[in-house]
């Protein structure tokens, strides 16, 4: 069952067109990705979605309710986190969870229960009493996270919530994310990390406020890189134009502190892997890889383009 349908959904501001004629639908139970770079849409779609920004054409339903036309009752019945954190720094751990759950009609027994038990899944029961602006990055999205819970919502919308936390703090929070999903909340988050999208059920990738894409991980891969992949190590960093200009080689793209090859399948990854050896760097790690979501979005960004 269909939780959030978007029809042609477009937002402008003035003449600049920041979400252009977007469709999808989430279904109940998932985890959606909304993957872009930095003003792709994204924030702007999901402000849309939750009631927050009025569209300017088409039509987005969340819970069976239009968006358009009774935002507020929208903002009740889900959960949201902003990209930028919004809790409030004075306030103890647990003074920041009464605060949000008197907003949301949530007192006496029933909050003392639901707080003990999300500052237990969160991790934050020894910091119940500790002042927010003291606790590390990784504590504040957590409490974030549980604030936007409280009320138990079916939907939960999540813009950009690891954005600035390292990537400890970000494994532990989609293993809270995963375990809410696992427990019937449909969720739907932007993101520009690709490694994150892994592990969305599903990913729509926005280019310039359209959505270019829209598959499962695997079906993304599969459908956008059909050339086989290498990843390159080397010191030598004039290497990636030799590479570059070898036939058979369509690309050389940064991955890290590497470099990822894709070669067409007229060639042969040893006859690719021979010839770099052949240029006689004093060292160079060369494997066959498969392709990532990096990948994908790589390609996706320059044929939308």
């Amino acid at each position: 069952m269909n939780v959030i349908e978007v029809r042609d959904l477009s937002r402008r501001f003035g003449t600049f067109v920041a979400v252009d004629r977007v469709s999808f639908d989430v279904r109940e139970g998932e985890i959606f990705g909304y993957l872009g770079a930095n003003g792709a849409g994204k924030s702007t779609t999901i402000r849309m979605m939750c009631g927050l920004l009025s569209p300017s054409s088409g039509t987005a339903r969340v819970a069976g309710i239009d968006v358009g036309r009774d935002p507020e009752r929208v903002k009740r019945v889900i959960g949201y986190m902003s990209q930028k954190f919004s809790l409030y720094p004075d306030l103890q751990v647990l003074e920041n969870l009464e605060f949000f759950a008197g907003m949301y009609g949530l007192g006496g027994r029933r909050f003392d229960r639901r707080a003990d038990d999300l500052l237990a899944l969160m991790s934050l029961s020894s910091v119940r009493r500790a002042r927010t602006s003291d606790l590390p990055g990784g504590y504040r999205q957590r409490l974030a996270l549980a604030c936007s819970i409280l009320h138990e919502p079916r939907i939960l919308f999540l813009d950009e919530p690891t954005a600035g936390v390292d990537p400890s703090a970000r494994r532990d929070f989609w293993r809270l994310v995963r375990s809410l999903a696992a427990q019937g909340t449909t969720v739907l988050v932007t993101t520009h990390y690709m490694d994150e999208a892994e592990y969305c059920d599903r990913v729509g990738l926005m280019v310039d406020g359209k959505l270019a894409a829209l598959d499962t991980p695997a079906g993304l891969k599969e459908h956008f890189i059909k050339d086989a992949m290498l990843e390159v190590h080397t010191v030598d960093d004039k290497l990636r134009s030799s590479i570059g200009q070898m036939p058979g080689v369509r690309s050389v793209e940064p991955f890290g502190s590497a470099w990822h090859v894709r070669v067409r399948h007229d060639r042969s990854v040893d006859q690719i892997v021979d010839a770099i050896v052949a240029l006689g760097v004093s060292r160079v790690d060369v494997e066959s890889v498969s392709p990532t979501l990096e990948d994908v979005f790589l390609e996706v960004v320059g044929g939308a383009r």
